[in-house]
């Protein structure tokens, strides 16, 4: 018994395929959906994936498993790399990657501009004005962006910290308690390492602030606000400008709101800053 015969060059449709008769009536549920939307599968998140299929989240994971895979960002980097590969098989002739690309980075800030609850936005700017203190957690490219967000706040005068190793993450989440922020980014929404710090920080009475594109994943599940940011990637996209870029827009809303909210101690915060390195310059 064999399932739809959609994308019949793709790999991990006949992976699927060749297991699908051991799979639970469920499991079966969530082969079908890849199969048959597997473009869009692609930029699913693991909460999307199981709404469509309507199933729970852990039969997601199950159904990864049971393929041979280790979890679902090996799930989609495997369907990452069966669509590139057919995409090279049929290469689109003329293509300016040079246009392709700005346009793509310009689309993911208007894509953020659209995507961005002002209310929520100021919601958040009132909690970090008001914080005891800030954390921004992130690993690999969005760790970047957090060490980033902390050269911004530092600026204004604002004390925060980024931290990027998961051990400290976890350490310093447990830490927290009510009046502490800690702002999670992760563009995938699933990234764990991220995930489980920030949990912790929410136990221990921490509010949550996450920036993420998907809208149903597993860190809006445990933020107290959510701000999300354009630019979708897939697994073999990971890192991608258009996406760092608008995770670095919702830090710049964030920055300048509260330089809004106290105008003197940002100009102020920003002269002395820029005195302090002017003669680390040429």
């Amino acid at each position: 018994m064999t399932i739809l015969h959609s994308h019949l060059k793709s790999k991990i449709a006949g992976l699927i395929n060749s297991h699908y008769p051991s799979l639970t009536k469920s499991e079966q549920k969530v082969a079908s959906v890849v199969v048959e939307q597997l473009e869009k599968v692609l930029y699913y998140s693991v909460t999307d994936l199981a709404d469509v299929a309507e199933v729970g989240e852990t039969t997601v994971l199950r159904f990864c498993r049971k393929i041979g895979l280790k979890g679902y960002q090996e799930f989609k980097l495997a369907i990452a790399k069966d669509l590139s590969t057919m995409e090279q098989e049929e290469p689109d002739e003329g293509t300016n990657f040079i246009s392709a690309i700005s346009n793509y980075t310009k689309n993911a800030i208007d894509e953020t501009m659209h995507l961005i609850n002002e209310q929520v936005l100021q919601q958040a700017i009132n909690v970090l004005n008001e914080a005891k203190s800030v954390y921004f957690y992130g690993v690999g490219t969005s760790g970047l962006t957090a060490q980033d967000a902390k050269y911004r706040f530092i600026r204004i005068g604002r004390q925060v910290d980024a931290i990027i190793d998961p051990h400290i993450q976890a350490m310093t989440a447990a830490t927290l308690s009510k009046g502490d922020v800690v702002v999670g980014l992760s563009v995938s929404g699933s990234t764990k390492d991220t995930i489980d710090s920030l949990s912790i920080a929410r136990q221990n009475g921490a509010t949550v602030i996450a920036i993420t594109y998907y809208a149903r994943s597993p860190i809006t599940k445990i933020a107290d606000y959510v701000l999300l940011s354009g630019g979708k990637e897939s697994p073999l996209e990971g890192g991608s400008l258009a996406s760092k870029i608008a995770q670095l827009f919702v830090i710049d809303l964030l920055c300048t709101g509260l330089a809004l909210q106290n105008k003197e101690q940002a100009i102020k915060m920003k002269e002395k800053t820029a005195q302090a390195v002017v003669e680390k310059i040429y």
